[in-house]
């Protein structure tokens, strides 16, 4: 280390540095080489050319106007910019939260665009904040909880009710959404009734086809490939004159305003259950592609202030005519392709996204509704997740079926309700593993060392009048109770007196006031029968926790072993109890020759 560093280590971390922690944006501007300038105004403009389709679809599947989109592009893509810890992650509208966004809108809003707006901006400065104080209480760590197959249960139900969201509007109709299986039916009843616009359908159909043909082709934009083309087509032909075909029509001139999303007490139960779920589901996506990306560039992401990047970008959103935004994993790998290198490529593709409301605002008048709806299918199907379930069906049938339960529950309920069912089932699951761990009765299998569960090996020899019990869980609450069940059984299915009980206790790492009670009073129901409750390899924190407790007082220091085979070998010698192991016998045989 040198003078300088270790004066500096010496005085602690300057003002300015923990300033800068929190604004990982302006760390990069600090360090920034010129040389990647090029690249990232190359790349931000490439990118502007498939934010701004995406931007409007995703508005538009959110049931919010199609300028919406782009102001939840802008203002989040410069905020992260600033707040954000990944390089190269873009923001902005997102599938994934359509149905959530949808879910609290439609019925809310009564039609109305205005209130709709309103009650979306308000979701993301509840989401914002939810975020940041997460973040900054270096909570990063929650969205571990919801498991692989829950994440996927859930995410494939949220893209089935995109998907079914999106139907009327690629055949070129309208319905009163009222759920996802009531909109299958009015879908059916409107193609029944001949409202399928088939040259509107035909549109998206092929704005579909091709997007899909060309979605694992980065150097190709698929996405503006068929958006352009499908504006082309509509505008020469004059489709929307002739055939009735929808189109979005000029978007307002001008950049987003500042504003505050007022709402009445009525919506707010709604707006704060839809908030806290977007910045699950936000932030889970975010995380993982953060990482991903992370992994790939060489570099380390905080994931609380991955937490706190994402809430601000949320939170300026929601004041700024916005709504709740994401990361994105199909616009991010278009970043990448075109040479990205830090954030700025985010900042140049939101001013050009800002010139074109500026300049040309009529520019994508002619923009199909049906192109758009394309647009949103196509990222719903990327949403769908078959082939590991395969294989988690294959290795663990009870996690496949968590994951059909949490589906059914987002395509039945709806987004909002299913969502909570997921994060429901996750707690239970959590709970379960800890309330019914596994335990075991062990004994001396001949040629294995150690000691292990008689179960797996029906052959191992039992010490006359010795219980070793394995717990392998947290002592708490919740499952002491069942501690008490198990050891007792133990000792009634024992085939001698016993003496001793000795917990194999190197799993258990924490125990509670409710669970030291129930080993107290399980200590003396033992002592009664003249057996004594022994504990062995029990780790010192815990043994700490013990002696607080007024338990190892009741037990005795003696009873209290850093061993198995400590205790084995103090219950043969105090107890003179006959005992013949085979290791024993082959370490003298060795001693012998």
């Amino acid at each position: 280390m040198t003078r300088t560093a270790a004066v500096g280590s010496s005085l602690g971390v300057s003002p300015v540095s923990r300033w800068i922690r929190w604004l990982p944006g302006i760390d990069t501007l600090r360090h920034y080489q010129s040389a990647w300038l090029p690249s990232d105004v190359f790349a931000g403009l490439v990118l502007a050319t498939m934010l701004v389709p995406v931007g409007i679809a995703y508005a538009a599947a959110s049931g919010l106007p199609g300028i919406f989109g782009l102001y939840a592009t802008i203002v989040p893509l410069l905020v992260y910019a600033i707040f954000g810890p990944s390089r190269i992650i873009v923001l902005g509208p997102d599938s994934a939260l359509a149905a959530v966004i949808l879910g609290v809108v439609a019925p809310l809003s009564h039609g109305d665009p205005v209130r709709a707006v309103t009650l979306a901006a308000a979701m993301a400065l509840v989401s914002g904040t939810v975020l940041i104080l997460a973040g900054i209480a270096r909570l990063g760590f929650v969205t571990e909880l919801l498991s692989k197959p829950i994440r996927y249960g859930y995410m494939n139900g949220i893209a089935l009710t995109v998907l079914i969201s999106q139907v009327p509007k690629l055949l070129g109709f309208s319905i009163q959404s009222e759920g996802p299986l009531r909109d299958v039916w009015a879908i059916a009843r409107g193609i029944s009734e001949g409202k399928t616009n088939w040259v509107a359908f035909v549109i998206g159909l092929a704005t579909l086809v091709v997007i899909l043909m060309l979605k694992n082709n980065k150097r190709v934009p698929g996405i503006l490939i068929a958006v352009v083309g499908a504006t082309l087509v509509v505008a020469t032909l004059d489709l929307g004159a002739e055939y009735g075909v929808k189109v979005l029509g000029p978007l307002p001139q001008g950049l987003p305003a500042f504003s505050i999303p007022w709402i009445g007490y009525g919506d707010l139960a709604s707006v704060l259950a839809g908030g806290c779920a977007i910045a699950m589901i936000s932030f889970a996506d975010t995380s993982v592609l953060s990482r991903t990306y992370a992994a790939r560039l060489g570099d380390k992401v905080d994931p609380n202030q991955e937490m706190v990047g994402l809430g601000a970008a949320n939170l300026a959103t929601g004041f700024f005519q916005g709504f709740p935004i994401s990361s994105s994993s199909s616009r991010t790998p278009v970043a990448e392709a075109a040479g990205a290198h830090t954030q700025l490529t985010s900042v140049v593709g939101a001013f050009a996204i800002a010139f074109l409301l500026v300049v040309a605002p009529t520019l994508l008048q002619y923009l199909p509704n049906s192109a758009l709806a394309a647009v949103v299918i196509a990222a719903a199907i990327g949403l769908i997740e078959i082939g590991d379930l395969k294989r988690i069906y294959r290795i663990q049938r009870w996690e496949f079926w968590l994951t059909v339960l949490c589906f059914i529950g987002v395509a039945v309920l709806g987004a909002i309700p299913g969502i909570g069912l997921a994060i429901a089932v996750a707690i239970l699951e959590f709970l379960w593993d800890g309330w019914r761990p596994h335990s075991a009765v062990m004994g001396r299998a001949r040629g294995v060392r150690g000691f292990h569960d008689i179960k797996r090996y029906p052959d191992a020899r039992l010490i006359p009048g010795l219980v070793l019990f394995r717990w392998d869980a947290p002592l708490f609450f919740a499952n002491a109770e069942f501690f008490r069940e198990r050891i007792l059984d133990a000792v009634a299915k024992s085939p001698t007196q016993v003496r001793w009980l000795v917990v194999a206790a190197e799993p258990v790492t924490s125990v509670d006031v409710t669970a030291c009670d129930i080993v107290a009073e399980l200590d003396e129901t033992l002592h009664a029968r003249g057996i004594e409750l022994c504990f062995a390899e029990l780790k010192d924190p815990v043994k700490d926790k013990l002696k607080r407790f007024g338990l190892h007082a009741q037990l005795g220091e003696a009873y209290f072993f850093p061993t198995i085979g400590a205790a084995v070998s103090s219950y043969l010698k105090i107890n003179k109890v006959d005992w013949q192991d085979w290791e024993d016998a082959e370490d003298r045989v060795d001693v012998a020759s």
